[in-house]
């Protein structure tokens, strides 16, 4: 009896668990929803307010960082709001929020002209990925960040670091803080995942000797019932 007990306990927690992280995971890509269209539409507000018009002579047009605001900002908030919206808690929805909060990063550090107080918004970003619990949404925003101040490093260093000639090792310097951070994330993560899993033990464990509390009664009423029958 104790052995089915412990079995009944250990899937009925693992129900548990996987439903609550369930619901994690889709209120966490309804939040990014909402934050990816505020940053958004901050970008370009931004973009307008810094440099709105660039002139040649005496003709003047709408500045590239305006459009670049609104064109590449829409695609890197669009498409993973529209899965955070129509599929929320499914692992491609989160990898795409942690690619285009990344990708946003990288545009607000490029309006900004590559100043070091944007380069927050990556560990800002990486913080709230946290949220999800979910180690491998980290290391995929992480290698984004990599990659997009390696290349960007090579071919327009002062789109992100605001100068034109940084030393090669530059995307180094910035990775190694993004990895710094990471390592506390991912201890935050795991430990959240232990205190889930804790708390659903906990919960099945009620739930299924309750359970056979009942059944117990349940089944001596009835001998009573036949015993005076």
């Amino acid at each position: 009896m104790p052995s089915d007990l412990d079995e009944l306990i250990a899937r009925r927690s693992t129900e548990i668990f996987h439903a609550h992280r369930q619901r994690i995971y889709e209120l966490t890509d309804r939040l990014f929803a909402g934050l990816m269209l505020f940053q958004w539409l901050a970008a370009i507000a931004a973009a307008y307010w810094v440099s709105p018009l660039t002139w040649a002579g005496a003709a003047s047009r709408t500045h590239l960082h305006v459009w670049a605001a609104i064109f590449l900002g829409g695609a890197c908030t669009l498409f993973p709001v529209g899965l955070a919206v129509g599929w929320p808690g499914r692992a491609f929805t989160r990898y795409a929020v942690a690619s285009g909060q990344m990708l946003m990063s990288a545009l607000l550090i490029h309006l900004s002209g590559g100043r070091i107080e944007t380069h927050f918004h990556v560990f800002g970003s990486l913080a709230f990925l946290a949220f999800y619990l979910d180690w491998p949404v980290l290391v995929t925003a992480s290698a984004v960040v990599l990659a997009d101040h390696l290349a960007r490093g090579l071919l327009w260093p002062e789109s992100v670091y605001g100068v034109a000639n940084p030393e090669w090792w530059r995307f180094l310097e910035h990775g190694f803080w993004v990895a710094f951070e990471d390592v506390f994330l991912l201890i935050a993560c795991r430990h959240g995942i232990e205190d889930m899993w804790r708390g659903a033990r906990r919960q099945a464990e009620v739930e299924v000797l309750r359970q056979s509390d009942e059944l117990k009664t349940f089944a001596l009423e009835m001998a009573l019932a036949e015993a005076r029958s």
